[in-house]
């Protein structure tokens, strides 16, 4: 049995009473209010992952509010979303990001000299919709839209421990094992073979850093599932690119004590995949791009590293050694469990992330500030009802929305 405890707190799941907890969640959720918030692009409501995620979260009765930030090209794209999660009983907000009413809300920032319109992607839908869940709730709870193995334990277990006060925790992020559903291979690639040798072979390099082993402590740190509270969620920098859950760890890590922070586990986890793409700007070459130009920067913040392209170079070889040991150890593990794992197409991986790493140092020593939404906090300063007009805007579209399929029928 693992009862393995770091530095922040770790939850296990040793067959716990998920009817008992969900009982008094609902009841803390009385005067605690919920959220739930799902960044998705239109083309997800095609796949069947999110409309398993809609039936469960219909039996969430502990979740107040469901945000969803959508990107849709089309009036009737986002009426389409509308439309999907019109059976959830929970109040709903369809967040259109890129819809005219929103568009001219950051519009308005911009003339005020602070711009959110060179923003994009994921990082900026969830900026958007967090402004609305601080409006509506005091713990939010955040996942993907395509997550296949979805049930409603995943909002249980990522609100409880916020909502029940006497734990003091401000931040719960999950882990679990990614394992395919069917296919019955090790997946997680990106957190197997890059982020987690990388970590090792910065402490060897740069020494125990406290910000190093914070990191180290998570099981499961590119997990895109999360909970906050209200008020960090008001003061923390969301990155723009695609290191947005280890830029937010960072943000974590700079506003919250370690004895406010926990990872609780989620079991067997499957999601969608992405592709190690064919250079490093695209799939998995520029997410690990952007997660180590987000560790060089975060190092640099917070533990007054000075960084050298030597240290790059050092980096890399380092990097490579780790991961070829870390390899060794999942093939014995994967062999044990009778998973597949195609070894030689492991370090294949390994190869490409380690060129990977190269542009990246050249990247952050271009550019060490990286792309980081400003604070909530610093948005409301320049527009003190920003939050308002967002939700607002989210009522009209929905309301324009509803009209226009009464006048149809």
């Amino acid at each position: 049995m693992d009862y393995k405890q770091e530095l922040i707190t770790t939850i296990h799941d040793f067959g716990c009473n998920l009817t008992d907890l969900e009982t008094r969640l609902k009841e803390l959720a009385q005067e605690t209010k919920t959220a739930v918030l799902i960044p998705h692009l239109f083309k997800e409501i095609e796949r069947p992952a999110l409309a398993t995620i809609r039936e469960e979260l219909i039996k969430c009765k502990f979740v107040g509010s469901v945000i969803v930030s959508v990107y849709a090209d089309t009036l009737e794209q986002y009426q389409n979303v509308v439309q999907f999660f019109r059976a959830l009983p929970q109040k709903t907000f369809i967040l259109w990001e890129n819809g005219p009413r929103i568009v001219k809300i950051l519009e308005c920032l911009r003339s005020k000299d602070l711009n959110f319109m060179r923003y994009s992607g994921k990082g900026k839908a969830v900026w958007l919709a967090l402004g609305l869940a601080t409006i509506e709730a005091e713990a939010i709870a955040l996942h993907d839209a395509d997550i296949i193995t979805y049930d409603k334990s995943y909002p249980l277990k990522l609100l409880y421990p916020l909502v029940e006060k006497e734990f003091g925790i401000a931040f719960n992020k999950a882990y679990y094992a990614r394992l395919g559903k069917e296919t019955r291979n090790m997946n997680g690639r990106a957190v197997r073979l890059f982020v987690t040798p990388l970590i090792t072979a910065l402490m060897d390099i740069f020494g125990y850093k406290t910000y190093l082993r914070y990191l180290h402590s998570f099981r499961y740190p590119l997990s895109g599932e999360f909970a906050l509270n209200n008020d960090l969620a008001l003061n923390i920098r969301i990155p723009a690119n695609w290191g947005l859950e280890i830029g937010l760890l960072a943000e974590v890590y700079r506003n919250v004590s370690e004895k406010r922070i926990s990872q609780i586990d989620l079991g067997i986890f499957d999601h969608k995949h992405q592709n190690i793409g064919k250079s490093t700007n695209e799939g998995l070459q520029k997410m690990c791009r952007d997660i180590l130009r987000s560790l060089l920067r975060t190092l640099a913040e917070t533990e007054q590293v000075i960084i050298t392209r030597d240290h790059i170079q050092a980096l890399t070889i380092k990097y490579r050694r780790e991961a070829q040991n870390y390899t060794r150890q999942y093939y014995l593990n994967a062999n044990f469990n009778g998973l597949v794992f195609d070894r030689h197409k492991e370090e294949m991986t390994i190869e490409i992330f380690q060129q990977v790493m190269e542009e990246a140092g050249e990247y952050f020593f271009a550019d060490p500030s990286g792309a980081l939404i400003p604070h909530w906090t610093r948005a409301l300063a320049v527009m003190p009802d920003l939050r308002e007009q967002i939700k607002d805007a989210v009522i009209k579209d929905m309301s324009e929305v509803e009209n226009e399929e009464l006048v149809s029928i």
